[in-house]
């Protein structure tokens, strides 16, 4: 959930900013609403939920060094976005080791980044054993993504009763992915009308759940390129 307005965040993850002081994640709604008062109030730049002043986008080596204090600090969050980072510039084997070290303190989101790394054998060997194992810590954990994938493996063995479970409780979440699968099992007769219906119902909950007049006006901004992120004031 954003930590300011408490609302469940979207899983789309270009509606939400992670802050490198203090590793939080804050839905595009409350980053907007905040944005729009620092400049029509003229405020100083901080950031809204721990009032650390806020680095200009241009200043990389500060918005480095946040993160890394964060990092330095055992922060989970910090060190998966850390491990996200280095698998974008190649560094497989130093993402590899952020990931592990973020999942074994606890966050989902990196058992479900290890469970790549173990699947395309980046950074480490590749292990189906400790793909699934992986899957399976992060879907506990409540990552929509992990449990669909998870599902996609009892699918390819054949499993499909598994499948489709691991794709209901996806799709109560708010996964598209899930929900795409179970409309495709409905049609093959493999799930029934009314479970079908439940899945529908409880997805499109989750999904209104995300929904403020807040974050609807950030799309809004977005859309004519004005004030939405942190960077654009």
């Amino acid at each position: 959930d954003c930590p300011i307005c408490c609302l469940p965040m979207s899983l789309d993850e270009t509606k939400s900013t992670m802050m490198t002081c203090c590793s939080k994640k804050i839905c595009d709604g409350c980053v907007h609403s905040y944005k729009m008062r620092i400049y029509q109030e003229k405020l100083e730049r901080i950031c809204p939920f721990c009032r650390h002043p806020a680095p200009k986008p241009e200043a990389k080596e500060e918005l480095d060094r946040n993160l890394m204090k964060r990092v330095n600090a055992n922060d989970p969050a910090a060190m998966a976005q850390m491990s996200f980072r280095r698998h974008e510039e190649g560094g497989y084997d130093d993402a590899f080791r952020y990931a592990k070290k973020a999942a074994e303190l606890g966050d989902a989101g990196a058992h479900c980044e290890l469970a790549i790394f173990y699947l395309e054998g980046k950074g480490v060997e590749k292990d189906a054993k400790k793909e699934v194992y992986h899957l399976e810590q992060a879907a506990i954990g409540g990552h929509p993504k992990a449990r669909y994938n998870l599902g996609v493996k009892e699918e390819e063995n054949g499993r499909r009763g598994r499948a489709v479970k691991h794709w209901i409780i996806a799709a109560a979440l708010g996964h598209d992915g899930s929900l795409d699968a179970l409309k495709d099992s409905y049609e093959d007769g493999l799930v029934s009308k009314e479970d079908f219906a439940a899945a529908l119902r409880a997805h499109q909950a989750a999904i209104e759940a995300t929904k403020s007049p807040q974050r609807e006006a950030a799309e809004e901004a977005a859309k004519y390129g004005k004030v939405t992120k942190l960077s654009d004031v």
